[in-house]
């Protein structure tokens, strides 16, 4: 009996917890954009840059 009146305020706790942290990422934009980085892969990365001559040797 005691176990249970330890762990069902721990379960509710990380049940807010939980819940608060979604609704975090919710208000930050963590899924306003579902699709991006699954089409990602697709897109073609830019040609790197050539390092310009060193003009001292």
């Amino acid at each position: 009996m005691n176990g249970i009146l330890f762990l069902i305020p721990v379960a509710l706790g990380l049940g807010l917890l939980g819940l608060f942290a979604f609704f975090w990422a919710v208000g930050r934009g963590q899924f306003d954009d579902l699709d991006g980085a699954a089409l990602r892969i697709f897109m073609d990365d830019e040609p790197a840059a050539k390092d310009p001559p060193d003009a001292a040797l």
